[in-house]
């Protein structure tokens, strides 16, 4: 493991810059490979780059509105309790891996912070009663969510072709329903076998007895300072009260039911105002929730400043015909039965430029659609294979990994070894699972 996580710290630069490398590459092929000249180039980049705005808005809020919930008192108190349950050898890797799985299937923002906080709050816990754990391990199974969450609740792409107006509706001329893709059966059976295969392989990697380990660090077992609203004025009792947030989140649950009750739909709206209800509910003030917020705003810096970019790169690709190329060459070397699998180990390699699930159905799904269209495979395998795609190199992707890492005061190469293993293994369940479904059923 100490070479990969050797090469990773030294060569594999910030997210921001595969993004800027993959602009410069797009624009290049533009050039080379299309009828279009520079200016032509830049003027399509640049007509591109307000593109995603509404979708930058809510793959941020579904970050953001994920490390809100999480550091919530209730869910933090849930945690703790939570924490106490696993003992012994083998079961806290185990039982981390499982919650952090189940709750990145819920959110992936959730599952991303509820991971760091569950992993530590199970070494302090160990720590105390004299049987320290392997700290980077548990850190580890607390990022094993983001293998599986593009199969589940939030799921980027799924939610992007359900939503009406969204770019895959144009496209298409209609939207794709979540049940053709998300809670399609063949989804929900592979979802089933990978947690499965995570949990064997974190059992696994668990130390031998007697192992040396690595202890949670001393400083790192702190915990945060319960918060305390400001009182003392009229204006700081309103905001100490529990009833403007509780209003206001009985409102918006109310318009959840009536939506669904309706005949709506799942979207990436729908997903994020579930979640904001949650926390309007949960949440003791709207004072409680300032700084909820103030906390969780810093997280999604990196997605307002890359997504314009993706923009501009499906701008280059569909103003100059590039994307035209690029699904000529999908469809010479697929079949109807291999296009699935091949689609997702394009879209594994592609997560390493568009660390971004949302960024990456923006750029590579109007390439693997029309190819999908042409070869006569249902669209929504092009879907999930780019979602599988996505979520399995997150593995050794490490933009996704640094809020957990900040959380536990760890570096990427801390953990690389151990998520390595879970891209081998859970690979093996995706691309068996597009070889299955071929065209689509």
């Amino acid at each position: 493991m100490g070479p990969v996580n050797h090469v990773v710290e030294r060569f594999i630069p910030s997210a921001l810059v595969f993004a800027i490398v993959l602009t410069l590459l797009v624009a290049v092929g533009a050039v080379l490979f299309t009828d279009s000249g520079p200016g032509e180039v830049v003027t399509a980049w640049g007509d591109g780059l307000s593109g995603l705005l509404a979708f930058m808005t809510q793959m941020s809020l579904i970050l953001f509105l994920g490390h809100v919930l999480a550091n919530t008192r209730p869910v933090r108190a849930g945690l703790r309790a939570l924490a106490s349950v696993p003992r012994g050898r083998v079961l806290p890797y185990v039982f981390v891996a499982l919650v952090t799985c189940l709750a990145t299937l819920v959110t992936w923002g959730l599952g991303l912070v509820v991971g760091a906080l569950l992993a530590k709050e199970v070494a302090a816990q160990a720590s105390r009663r004299g049987e320290p754990l392997h700290f980077p391990l548990l850190v580890a199974t607390g990022y094993t969510g983001m293998s599986i969450w593009h199969m589940g609740y939030s799921g980027s792409a799924p939610l992007v072709a359900a939503t009406p107006d969204s770019f895959v509706a144009e496209q298409l001329g209609h939207t794709i329903a979540i049940t053709d893709t998300t809670f399609s059966w063949w989804n929900l059976t592979a979802v089933t076998v990978a947690l499965v295969v995570i949990l064997g392989t974190v059992a696994l990697m668990a130390p031998r007895a007697g192992a040396d380990v690595v202890d949670m660090p001393t400083d790192e077992q702190a915990e945060p300072a319960p918060f305390t609203a400001p009182r003392g004025t009229p204006a700081d009792a309103v905001d100490a009260s529990r009833l403007p947030t509780l209003l206001l989140g009985l409102m918006l649950a109310a318009y959840l039911v009536l939506h669904f009750t309706g005949g709506g739909t799942l979207t990436l709206d729908i997903v994020n105002w579930t979640f904001l209800a949650l926390i309007l509910l949960i949440a003791s003030s709207p004072a409680e929730l300032v700084e909820l917020v103030k906390d969780a705003a810093s997280n999604v810096g990196e997605i307002l400043l890359q997504f314009p970019l993706y923009a501009g790169i499906m701008g280059v690709m569909a103003g100059t015909g590039l994307i035209t190329l690029l699904s000529d060459a999908m469809v010479n070397v697929s079949t109807p039965q291999t296009f699935g699998a091949l689609a997702f180990l394009s879209a594994g390699l592609v997560n390493f430029f568009v660390p971004s699930g949302g960024g990456q159905i923006a750029v590579q799904g109007p390439i693997l659609l029309d190819a999908a269209e042409r070869l006569g495979v249902d669209p929504s395998v092009a879907i999930m294979a780019v979602s599988y795609g996505d979520q399995w190199t997150n593995m050794i992707q490490p933009f996704w990994a640094l809020p957990l890492l900040a959380i536990a005061g760890l570096r990427i190469r801390d953990i690389l070894g151990y998520t390595t293993m879970i891209l081998l293994t859970v690979g093996v369940v995706l691309v068996a699972t597009l070889l299955l479904v071929g065209p689509g059923v």
